[in-house]
């Protein structure tokens, strides 16, 4: 028979298992290495299995390991939920990464605040879901947006995901560029150009693959990296600077001297789903859900429309859901 575990012993072990280092799960949870290796030792004795691999080059979770996780993730849950319920103080507060001002994520968050008044839902804008599934798993960031066929397989299995968009996305020229009267551009007409799409940033690595599959076989070129800019402000800066196309979505926020025009003939799609890690049970997160779904219905934000370019990954696993 199991013995009565204490959470504290469960927390140490979903701090190592998301972090698979001991060193950055100690630093996580505000404690000394030597305790925390204590606390696993501890649960394993308890548990009458061994929960992780160790060698002097990596950590892994073993069989047992695996499937304790969403377990300890749902009992922690649980506990919190309950310490919330008798304290007064109510959820904690959901941290969502939009990517991007302006655009549908934005929309989602807003429709959640009036869904739920009570939660705390706080937006930032860091672009790229790459990374943004690392912190997530890493317990730093709650919910982000974007483009999961572009994630490692190891780690879109550690995450949930619900599809909010199939984006129509656009060409961002500089003012005068041959093609900046056009109201809208065809693929082919961008032959020979190079369109920044976040080469070199280690953090929207998805994005940088979609548009390598889009312009095979079109003449167009991913352009080479461009210095890293963190906000919308540095991104407008340097790519006024550089005066390159831009690949973007149709809602993309305009920058000075430039002109943002439809692609089409195919009308490429950016497939957005909204991701978590798995197992997190919170208010804001059924908010963000629903208000996904209602947009998502309401404006037929998943209708692909006849002709539009698609991978078949990207529809499998948008279909899938996590």
């Amino acid at each position: 028979m199991v013995p009565d575990i204490d959470p504290r012993l469960l927390r140490a072990f979903t701090a190592v298992a998301d972090e698979l280092h001991f060193t950055r799960a100690a630093a996580r949870l505000y404690v000394a290495q030597q305790a925390l290796s204590r606390d696993i030792r501890r649960l394993e004795r308890d548990l009458g299995t061994e929960l992780f691999v160790r060698t002097t080059r990596q950590v892994s979770l073993t069989a047992a390991g695996e499937r304790l996780r969403p377990y300890a993730e749902a009992v922690l849950a649980a506990y919190d939920d309950l310490a919330a319920a008798f304290t007064g103080a109510g959820p904690r507060p959901l941290l969502v990464d939009l990517n991007t001002p302006a655009i549908s994520t934005g929309r989602v968050l807003e429709h959640a605040r009036r869904l739920a008044p009570d939660c705390e839902l706080m937006a930032r804008y860091e672009s790229g879901l790459t990374g943004a599934a690392a912190e997530i798993l890493a317990g730093r960031l709650d919910v982000s947006f974007g483009r999961v066929a572009g994630l490692d397989p190891a780690v879109r299995a550690r995450l949930a995901w619900q599809p909010v968009r199939y984006e129509p996305m656009a060409v961002i020229l500089p003012a005068g560029h041959p093609l900046a009267d056009r109201d809208e551009v065809e693929l082919s007409a961008l032959a020979g150009e190079a369109l920044y799409a976040g080469a070199g940033n280690p953090r929207t690595r998805e994005w940088t693959d979609l548009a390598a599959l889009l312009f095979a076989g079109h003449g167009v070129r991913v352009a080479p990296p461009a210095p890293l800019a963190v906000g919308v402000e540095e991104f407008r800066r340097v790519m006024a600077k550089g005066r390159t196309p831009v690949l973007a979505v149709v809602d993309f926020q305009a920058m000075p001297d430039t002109v943002r025009r439809p692609l089409v003939r195919p009308v490429p799609l950016s497939p957005v789903a909204m991701v978590w890690r798995r197992g997190l049970k919170h208010p804001g997160l059924d908010a963000l859900r629903t208000a996904a779904a209602e947009l998502a219905a309401a404006e037929e934000w998943l209708v692909v429309p006849d002709g539009a370019w698609l991978p078949e990954a990207d529809a499998a696993l948008m279909r899938a859901g996590g």
